[in-house]
């Protein structure tokens, strides 16, 4: 339950105001169909996260426990680094004309999680807990939390977000799990 939870709430507060949010907000805003875009994110996700987590949990079978924690222990602290820089999204002038919400969101957020933070997180937390289907039901659910309220309230919503203020308290919870990952690795 430790590693569901753990990987739930990483990548629910690393998803905000993160470049798959504003693309969800881009995509409910120009298609206007929640659930198809919802469907979208929860496929593209599972793919994306399941790839990561089976990269995460072979990695982590080579490694020690302690070499293991040092790993997972600064690439949280790179990560409350990372998340301190607030993300873009370019906007392509060549859009798919003939993909629906679904087939549009599906492929723009299976490429856009490509190498994302969340994604290293995902590698991060496999290692570490070696549970693949808790890490990815996790990782995967906590996509869904930071992006659903944004599809179906879009804009109205997302102004009224304090991402500066998330992202320094995201970047706070990181750098304490990267401490507690450090402190295990150095005992």
């Amino acid at each position: 339950m430790e590693s569901f939870l753990v990987s739930l709430s990483t990548v629910a507060i690393a998803e905000m105001g993160d470049r798959t949010q504003l693309l969800a907000l881009m995509l409910a805003a120009r298609y206007r169909r929640p659930w198809p875009i919802l469907a979208g994110v929860l496929c593209a996700t599972l793919a994306n996260h399941l790839l990561a987590g089976i990269i995460g949990v072979r990695a982590g079978r080579f490694l020690t426990p302690r070499l293991l924690d040092g790993i997972v222990g600064a690439s949280l602290i790179g990560m409350a680094l990372w998340t301190l820089k607030p993300d873009t999204l370019e906007e392509r002038s060549e859009r798919p004309r003939r993909a629906g919400p679904f087939v549009a969101t599906l492929v723009a957020f299976f490429v856009a999680e490509i190498g994302d933070k969340t994604q290293i997180a995902t590698i991060a937390l496999a290692a570490a807990y070696s549970n693949l289907v808790a890490v990815v039901a996790g990782t995967t659910s906590g996509m869904l939390l930071a992006n659903a309220p944004v599809v179906f309230l879009g804009r109205a919503f997302s102004q009224r977000l304090p991402l500066k203020a998330i992202r320094y308290a995201a970047s706070a919870l990181f750098l304490a799990l990267g401490a507690v990952f450090l402190a295990r690795a150095v005992h």
